[in-house]
């Protein structure tokens, strides 16, 4: 006696939801960013999804290798060491200056984030990471260099 067997037809909207990520993949998720320690640094919520090409160099090296062979309504969470975020600190970023070579009567914070024009015309943001009586500390490094991230993604959607 021959088993019976089912015949379901092929629905085009389930390739879809089976379909999974692959590199040029036009992706779009919902993420919450934050330290090892729990602190948020940044988040889609109550925003809409965040939407790149996938290995098109858009995003971090690390968040775009954890994208690749998810499926749509698949979540994950993953931590990014430094080198494969935004790279390491690179001590060399890090200057000190005398407050006079700033422009008169600018009041200087710790935190301010100032732009400081290169040779080649590049403009550079520069972080002024501390003041010490006339000396103050400038950081060109991009502000999460050297840290370790966790994200909490959602792929929402493949295009």
């Amino acid at each position: 006696m021959t088993p019976p067997f089912f015949y379901y037809p092929r629905q085009p909207e389930m390739d879809v939801l089976m379909r999974k990520v692959e590199k040029g993949d036009q992706v779009q998720v919902h993420y919450t960013g934050t330290f090892p320690e729990g602190e948020m640094f940044d988040s889609s919520e109550g925003r809409g999804p965040l939407s790149f090409e996938v290995g098109s160099g858009q995003m971090i090296p690390g968040f775009d290798a954890a994208v690749l062979g998810m499926a749509v309504g698949e979540k994950k969470k993953f931590t990014l060491p430094p080198e494969e975020a935004y790279g390491p600190h690179n001590p060399e970023l890090v200057a000190v200056y005398e407050k006079s070579l700033f422009p008169e009567g600018m009041e200087l914070e710790e935190g301010m984030i100032l732009e400081s024009r290169m040779e080649d015309g590049t403009v550079i943001p520069i972080r002024i990471a501390g003041i010490d009586g006339e000396d103050v500390t400038v950081d060109a490094n991009f502000p999460m260099a050297g840290k370790t991230l966790v994200f909490d993604i959602e792929l929402v959607a493949i295009s």
